[in-house]
């Protein structure tokens, strides 16, 4: 697992189409609304990453059955019931999400994961879940290992939540409110909510299988959202491309010049990978989209970009990446909470960049970049997917960078490195 992996240089430009495999964000979603659903659900194209695969297993084991079928998944819910174990992996998305439909479970679940899923912030959701009076022990870490003691049910309440280190946290609650008695009332109390598309995109979801949610978001640090009780309706669904997925790629027209188109990006969606569009043009992209596709264009030059990606802050390791290769300084702002993703992402490409002579600085809430002639050299990865994207970016414009760990990729596209081989050498 931890073999270096020579990232490929190219000096051509590209011209190049790369079909990206569904959302892992959505395809998680979908899941846990199928297993909390009245009857059988169908998902079509499905992300099958560790991540999903793990969310999967997760729901199997409080009693729903995801079966394959040649377009994805079959889910068929059934009782939640326990004894059960979770394996967390280093998904958010599963150590957040599902604690809340365990507590639906009648008896125990106990959640563990990675040893780096263990120091991510788990806090929120063990304290929400006792606010619900679920009993919870985590042995007074705030962290995982942890197990619900499922009653059954939950009772329903108005309760305050401090997600401004994961909108992780809120969307936790929004997918399993419905089901508790009489719903649930989430209030956002505390720092800037981040990730607010992500929220967004949990809302959506649960509008599509018949579940209202009434949110009343005034700004990132005033929210408030009521959840209406119902059971969600059987849905099938065809699950988006994953755009966040997409960065990298596109980020290779910008570094080779040429273009690099990919089929399917929707017209609309909540999707914070969408902010692509924007964030690359700005940085010297020409872009062009239409019903079917999205292409960048590379106009032989990466120009530094001064902007806060609180909103989409999964973008950061490639903007970051091409950020160190740009003619003019950079400047990201309002992505602190990153500290608390898979690693802490920010000291984490300052280290590795700098390390390739480049010059990352950390601040309070973001990071500078100031392009310098950067070398080969090891780039670890800290079994985080993102770092690795940002330093196959780095490779194609610099000579002999060793990714540590790429296989940690397959947490949310499997074949993530065949794919990139196959754009640079066409």
């Amino acid at each position: 697992m931890n073999d270096l992996w020579h990232a490929p240089t190219r000096t051509q430009a590209l011209d190049a189409q790369v079909r990206i495999p569904g959302s892992k964000s959505l395809t998680n979603r979908w899941l846990v609304l199928a297993a909390l659903s009245s009857g059988p659900s169908h998902i079509h194209q499905p992300l099958k990453a560790r991540d999903t695969l793990l969310m999967a297993s997760a729901l199997s084991s409080l009693g729903a059955a995801v079966e394959d079928t040649e377009t994805g998944w079959l889910v068929t819910p059934g009782p939640l019931v326990g004894p059960g174990e979770v394996d967390c992996g280093l998904a958010g998305t599963v150590m957040r999400f599902v604690p809340p439909v365990a507590a639906l479970a009648a008896g125990d679940i106990r959640f563990d994961g990675d040893p780096r899923a263990r120091v991510r912030p788990m806090q929120k959701i063990i304290s929400s879940l006792r606010d619900l009076d679920v009993s919870v022990d985590d042995d007074g870490r705030g962290t995982l290992p942890f197990t619900v003691h499922g009653t059954g049910h939950v009772e329903g309440r108005d309760i305050e939540l401090d997600a401004s280190a994961s909108s992780q946290f809120v969307s936790a609650l929004l997918l399993a409110g419905s089901r508790y008695d009489g719903g649930l009332t989430i209030r956002h109390s505390g720092g800037m909510l981040p990730s607010l598309p992500h929220i967004d995109m949990s809302i959506e979801t649960l509008a599509h299988v018949g579940i209202r949610v009434d949110a009343h978001v005034t700004d990132a640090y005033n929210a408030t959202w009521v959840v209406h009780p119902g059971i969600a309706e059987p849905f099938s669904v065809t699950v988006e491309p994953d755009l966040s997925n997409a960065a990298a790629f596109l980020a290779a027209a910008l570094v080779c010049g040429g273009s690099v188109t990919i089929p399917d990006w929707p017209e609309q969606t909540t999707q914070a990978g969408d902010h692509l569009r924007w964030i690359l043009r700005d940085m010297g992209a020409h872009i062009t989209q239409s019903s079917q596709s999205l292409t960048i264009t590379g106009t032989g030059a990466i120009h530094g970009i001064d902007v806060d990606l609180h909103d989409v802050g999964e973008l950061t390791p490639v903007v970051t990446a091409l950020a160190a290769l740009a003619d003019s300084p950079s400047q990201l702002r309002g992505i602190a909470h990153l500290r608390g993703h898979e690693t802490d992402r920010l000291a984490a490409l300052a280290t590795e960049i700098n390390n390739l002579g480049g010059r990352v600085t950390e601040t309070e809430d973001g990071l500078i970049i100031e392009p310098q002639p950067m070398h080969g050299g090891t780039f670890s990865t800290y079994d985080d997917h993102r770092m690795a994207m940002a330093a196959v970016v780095i490779g194609l414009a610099v000579p002999d960078v060793l990714v540590e760990n790429i296989a940690t990729t397959a947490k949310t596209l499997p074949e993530f490195a065949d794919m990139w081989l196959t754009l640079v050498s066409q």
